[in-house]
């Protein structure tokens, strides 16, 4: 391996269906899917504020096969929050966050970096583990209820997870948050992961760590530099496969000391409650415009109720789709901003699905919601920190408002009588 440095390890190619019945991503997915400053009531509004400074050399403390390394607080974080005032307006928060993490050399992981940090975005990137698992040594993933090796997600070619490695080193450089997405995908049949125990989901979260914090060992690329964090203190959540098995992955989650879990589907734009004692974030129900019915905030779901079954729809009708994508993602923040200020979700794959519309969807409403009052573009683990740090008889209040809810009489009197 190299000698480590500030430059090489923290500079290098780093800093420069119908509604509601489709829940979640595809039961298979294509190969390779995968306002600014702080206020009284909350955090700075992203991960991507005055920047930290680099650890020296000294500073970087590898840790087992230097796959990963403690190289000390994850720069660009917001302040530590603060509990709201009463009668203080609470922040807008919106949760970009992405199923898979891994760059395929379509370029998008890179692209949405370059997102957040033009707009003071942080986001939540849910990495396969075998994303990191050269397919020459897929024999060494045992998935619960499926054969040795198998995956309903193809794995990448070995410069595609060099690719990742990279992106994921800048991300959380960037000041994104790396969770997890599991690893095999399995949606169908008896092998789906809406039937495996809790014994099972600690295998496959086993299993899905060790890919991560042992990728030099697998894959024998010992020159090149670690990924810059502890993935035992970093990983704090995840989201699983197509939003199934929520109910037997939570206890697992509670044991490993896990904060949130973002695996709900169909939820409603309200604030969070905690099941099992973990933070529940779900995707959410938002208005579809042109139908009657709502559509999960999620690429998919936008896909099936355009497209059907197909990622390669009818050319003609892109431009429209797009436009209803976006406009979709647009008018469930803009119900929550204008009413109970419940945080909003939205989920992503990193696809390229009918021209790649649902990437331009995403990029064209973060540029909407960012910089207006209050709203704050952060990680599911900043969002966990604040909510965390709040009164509960302030969040009691809050969730006493229904979706689309205003406050009685605006927010200084609500929350005055919290």
């Amino acid at each position: 391996m190299r000698g480590l440095s500030r430059r090489s390890l923290l500079g290098a190619g780093v800093g420069a269906a119908a509604g509601l019945g489709i829940a979640g991503c595809g039961g298979k997915e294509p190969s390779g899917a995968g306002g600014s400053g702080p206020d009284k009531g909350g955090s700075p509004s992203t991960g991507t504020g005055p920047a930290t400074p680099a650890p020296t050399e000294d500073a970087v403390r590898l840790i087992g096969d230097g796959s990963t390394a403690d190289t000390g607080r994850q720069p660009h974080q917001p302040d530590a929050p603060v509990p709201l005032e009463p009668g203080q307006t609470p922040p807008q928060f919106v949760v970009f966050s992405w199923d898979g993490a891994g760059e395929v050399g379509n370029g998008l992981f890179p692209r949405f970096l370059e997102l957040a940090r033009n707009h003071d975005a942080a986001m939540t990137f849910f990495l396969s583990g075998i994303y990191l698992l050269p397919e020459s040594k897929k024999d060494l993933y045992r998935p619960p209820n499926n054969r040795v090796g198998a995956s309903d997600i193809g794995y990448l070619t070995d410069e595609h997870i060099k690719d990742t490695l990279e992106n994921v080193r800048r991300a959380w450089l960037d000041g994104h948050e790396i969770g997890t997405h599991f690893n095999g995908h399995f949606c169908g049949g008896s092998g789906s992961v809406g039937n495996w125990t809790p014994a099972q989901w600690q295998s496959e979260i086993d299993q899905a760590v060790r890919f991560v914090t042992e990728w030099k060992t697998n894959s024998g690329w010992t020159d090149l530099d670690p990924l810059p964090f502890d993935y035992s203190k970093e990983l704090v959540g995840g989201r699983t496969p197509c939003l199934l098995g929520q109910d037997n992955l939570l206890p697992t989650a509670k044991r490993l000391g896990w904060r949130y879990d973002a695996s709900s589907p169909g939820g409603r734009q309200t604030w969070p409650v905690k099941r099992k004692g973990i933070w529940d974030f779900p995707l959410q129900a938002v208005p579809f415009p042109g139908h009657s019915f709502e559509v999960l905030s999620m690429d998919y779901n936008m896909l099936a109720n355009q497209s059907k079954n197909s990622t390669k729809g009818m050319p003609s009708r892109y431009p429209g789709w797009r436009r209803q994508a976006t406009d979709a993602l647009i008018a469930g923040f803009t119900r929550a901003y204008e009413s109970n200020r419940a945080p909003f979700f939205v989920g992503n794959h990193f696809e390229q699905w009918n021209g790649g519309i649902y990437m331009d969807a995403v990029e064209d409403a973060l540029k909407a919601m960012a910089g207006k009052k209050d709203v704050r573009l952060v990680s599911f683990r900043q969002f966990t920190d604040w909510m965390d740090a709040q009164d509960p008889r302030i969040l009691d209040r809050l969730r006493g408002l229904d979706v689309g809810q205003k406050p009685a009489g605006g927010w200084t009197a609500y929350l005055k009588t919290a």
